[in-house]
């Protein structure tokens, strides 16, 4: 038996060092690549053990989130080579712990591991997470570095527990995630604040959810922008999205539609949700040049989640008459919004000939739906429909005078609402 045991035990030696198999653990959990263990001059084993001392706890997370970092910065490096610039490098463990202890609640994993490859980015122009772009309103979202978004930390009613993901130094706009599941939220939720306009209490804060944890939120975008879902215009990732069955082709010409839900700009109470559209108009190379056309007017049909119709015509696209020649791509961006949740839009363009001036045709806007992210209600406002309204009252009174002794105010005006 002890000779048994004893043939055991140097077999099991002899495999636990058989670099071979240490190969296929490094590839699989830490992407170690040939290149990169003939730099560092060590065993498959070593390099195993020395990797997993460091970054062990994260063993679940790292490959995939290594792997969509690399894709990320290799897809930046071809389209939007300045971003690479505003990556930061990755923190220490000692700095995430540090942030713990600051913040008082722990950090989830996933978001540790990310943060031990790249600690967000600098708050530039543009943002890492993606950007918008109307006429008179802009957005572009950074990746907010550890520091940072501790900083923003929030304890406050309404964002208790909630950390900072990324913020646009244009409008404030910010995605938090919630470290606890307090006011109903679910713990690592991601989401948009969206203040409650119709309620009293300043606590009552609506959200669109954009994630359900860190990877997922993270590693979806990720997958979007490398696989082309996002287009890159003027250097930025621009978050519309494509629907690819949302084209149709009269004749010479082809008209696409992507769509992009703001949140900044809508609300749940009340009812105000807001779309912004981006049309590509495209003639075919191929045409004839006596194809030639300019664009007379736009006619709509706008159905929202009700069945409601609203019908729109009217000269041009956004004061433009553009003119559509073989081989020409010209692009617009609108809006629209919807006081229910969805809602779709559909359409034609009238052209006139350039050749010949007094023949008209249409040309089709395919059918395109926009529907609004998940959302949660505030907890205030339903915690408030459950109230006495007296009970309702004393709380914001509280409030108030808590307020004031922040402010070292000496009189507090109270709003005629609680007067009476």
């Amino acid at each position: 038996f002890q000779a048994v045991c004893c043939y055991l035990s140097r077999r099991l030696n002899q495999l636990s060092s058989h670099d071979p198999l240490w190969k296929r653990h490094c590839k699989k959990y830490w992407l170690i690549s040939e290149e990169e263990k003939s730099q560092r001059n060590q065993s498959w084993k070593a390099i195993f053990i020395s990797t997993y001392s460091d970054l062990g706890r994260y063993i679940r997370y790292y490959a995939t989130l290594k792997k969509a970092w690399d894709d990320l910065e290799k897809y930046l490096g071809q389209r939007c080579p300045r971003m690479i610039g505003s990556l930061k490098e990755s923190v220490r463990e000692e700095d995430l712990d540090a942030v713990e202890a600051q913040i008082g609640c722990k950090l989830p994993d996933d978001y540790r591991c990310s943060f031990r490859i790249h600690n967000g980015q600098k708050l530039v122009v543009p943002g890492l997470m993606g950007s918008m772009a109307l006429s008179n309103h802009y957005r572009s979202e950074d990746l907010l570095d550890i520091d940072t978004a501790a900083g923003g930390f929030q304890q406050r009613l309404g964002l208790k527990q909630c950390l900072p993901l990324t913020f646009c130094i244009h409008t404030g706009l910010s995605q938090y995630m919630a470290l606890e599941s307090v006011e109903g939220r679910n713990k690592y939720e991601i989401f948009y604040q969206c203040p409650d306009q119709m309620a009293r209490n300043p606590s009552a804060i609506d959200m669109f959810i954009t994630g359900t944890s860190y990877l997922e939120w993270f590693t979806s975008y990720v997958n979007k922008v490398v696989t082309g879902g996002y287009p890159i215009i003027r250097d930025q990732i621009f978050r519309y999205v494509h629907d690819k069955e949302c084209v149709a082709t009269t004749g010479d010409i082809t008209v696409s539609v992507s769509t992009s839900f703001l949140p900044e700009l809508s609300s749940v109470h009340p009812p105000h949700y807001f779309f912004t559209y981006r049309i590509r108009i495209e003639m075919s190379k191929d045409a004839l040049p006596e194809k030639a056309c300019q664009l007379d007017s736009r006619y709509w049909r706008i159905t929202n989640a009700k069945g409601d119709v609203e019908e729109v015509q009217g000269p041009g696209v956004v004061g433009e008459f553009p003119i559509i020649s073989p081989g020409r791509v010209y692009e617009y961006t609108s809006c629209t919004t919807f006081s229910t949740t969805s809602g779709y839009m559909e359409g034609y363009y009238t052209f006139h000939c350039l050749y010949y001036k007094d023949k008209f045709f249409n040309v089709t806007i395919p059918r395109f739906h926009m529907v609004c992210p998940t959302f949660k209600v505030s907890t205030a406002r339903m915690v408030k429909s459950f109230m006495h309204p007296l009970e309702y009252k004393i709380i914001c009174l509280n409030m108030l005078w808590s307020a004031s002794a922040l402010a070292n105010c000496s009189i507090v005006v109270l709003p005629q609402s609680l007067l009476l």
